[in-house]
């Protein structure tokens, strides 16, 4: 067994370990030490599969697992100041595996000017849009099945409250928003200095720019008419899901379905 594959199933189960440990004992110090260090952990394999060879390589695996990375960091960095054990539980148990699907799936490509300094900002800004995105969807989740507890009268002591998870949600996805904005205009209008070719609207493209519209219509209609609820919830999954499909849904097909 190889070095690199000991220390990926260490860090897995290491994740597997926390989302256990935050169902039964969410406050337990031993969580609060171990969680950061899965993460860093985490990180450094990223880092490796990624940039390891000097410019930048992407695939399925390293994709996938870049994004959740993030969403994990990102609930970590937000459960500092709220109750949210239940989906760091969740999240953790999503990064364990993904940290499995990096090492299976091992195809990747080499992004054309890898070293322009503008191509890196529009990978990262990318990237933080997609982790973002993905905590509001799975927040999303979250509140639905509380607010089903609560009008069942089952809602569980130490949970959030649903109003403090609304704004949270909200946030989130104005970050998430302005974020994905930045780098769809980025990647529109300067492709040919980014990528080195001319822009081609591609299925890719265009489920991009449909989940930004979506996620724009969820903003304007919670300002204007007050959305929230389920309505919230329906827009804000089918707007993660065309854009998990703008680019994970391509990878999925190209690297695992087709092999090329």
């Amino acid at each position: 067994m190889s070095l690199l594959l000991l220390v990926t199933l260490c860090v897995s189960a290491l994740y597997g370990w926390v989302a256990w440990r935050l169902q039964r004992a969410p406050r337990a110090a031993s969580v609060r030490w171990l969680l950061p260090l899965a993460l860093l952990a985490h990180g450094a394999l990223i880092y490796h599969s990624v940039l390891g060879q000097g410019d930048i390589r992407l695939g399925f695996g390293n994709s996938l697992s870049t994004i959740l990375w993030l969403t994990a960091l990102a609930y970590w960095l937000a459960s500092q100041g709220a109750p949210l054990a239940r989906l760091q539980s969740w999240v953790s148990g999503l990064a364990a595996v993904s940290v499995l699907i990096m090492a299976l799936f091992t195809a990747t490509h080499a992004i054309p000017n890898s070293q322009a300094l503008a191509l890196r900002a529009h990978l990262v800004v990318s990237f933080l849009a997609y982790g973002l995105l993905a905590v509001a969807a799975l927040h999303a989740v979250l509140m639905t099945m509380l607010e089903k507890q609560l009008h069942r009268g089952s809602l569980q002591n130490g949970a959030p409250p649903l109003l403090t998870l609304e704004a949270m949600l909200f946030r989130t996805i104005g970050v998430g928003f302005a974020l994905l904005t930045l780098a769809l205009f980025s990647g529109v209008f300067f492709s040919e200095e980014l990528f080195g070719t001319a822009l081609q609207f591609s299925h890719k493209t265009v489920l991009a720019i449909l989940s930004w519209l979506v996620f724009g219509g969820l903003l304007l209609g919670r300002h204007f008419r007050g959305w929230r609820g389920r309505t919230a919830l329906v827009w804000t999954i089918t707007g993660f899901t065309l854009l998990l499909l703008a680019y994970l849904g391509t990878q999925f097909v190209l690297e695992v379905v087709l092999r090329r």
